[in-house]
């Protein structure tokens, strides 16, 4: 099982949560990946942990002021991107070109979308994995294996549809070990989080009890 967590823009240790998230990799069989600010990447990569940026641009080198170049995203340690998160939407065309950037520098890719129609436009654009998300429950703490396990399972079935090798994480309320074994149950290859570790007292401890009734 994958876990990715993205920290957003919280107010937490994006190295402490990175260590945190090695020694509960090097524990167990789950592969936890974090996603910290840009500013944060190279930092977050020297701890060994699987290190994500949270958007790359569609754009290549050039006179981009403010874009996130993937290869300077490599250059700071990490392996893959987030891209069309419900924070930060793009256009189909974008996410695309975006994919074509993360490809060029050597990122995995993980698209969000809100439902199983979005899923499978974005597995169409060949992303290495998919994240269904639908917007209110992000953050709420419902996750929506609970909410609607439809959509989860229709999001697989969808991507499944277009390309079966695209894996699909569940988002969207992950706190707690029994959302993931949920998830898992529903057919996804991992899930997608963030306040349920970014936001907690001892990351540590959120994280472990996460992955230990895998």
């Amino acid at each position: 099982m994958f876990v990715l967590v993205n920290l957003k823009a919280y107010p937490c240790d994006p190295v402490e949560i990175a260590t945190a998230g090695a020694s509960v990799a090097e524990d167990t069989d789950a592969e936890v990946a974090i996603a910290p600010q840009a500013a944060h990447l190279q930092s977050v990569a020297e701890t060994g942990v699987t290190t994500y940026a949270q958007h790359v641009s569609p754009v290549e080198h050039g006179s981009h002021t403010g874009s996130t170049l993937a290869e300077a995203t490599t250059d700071a340690g990490a392996t893959g991107t987030l891209l069309n998160h419900s924070e930060n939407r793009m256009k189909l065309a974008d996410i695309d070109a975006s994919i074509e950037a993360a490809n060029r520098a050597g990122l995995s890719t993980c698209v969000c979308a809100n439902n199983p129609e979005q899923i499978a436009a974005v597995t169409a654009l060949g992303p290495d994995a998919v994240a269904v998300e639908p917007p209110e429950l992000i953050g709420t703490g419902t996750p929506v294996s609970q909410a609607d396990p439809d959509i989860v399972r229709d999001a697989v079935s969808a991507a499944a549809s277009v390309d079966e090798s695209v894996d699909v994480y569940c988002g969207a309320g992950i706190s707690t070990g029994e959302d993931v074994v949920a998830a898992g149950e529903l057919g996804a290859d991992g899930v997608l989080l963030a306040s349920g570790v970014a936001k907690a007292e001892d990351p540590q401890a959120a994280l472990a009890s996460l992955v230990d009734p895998l």
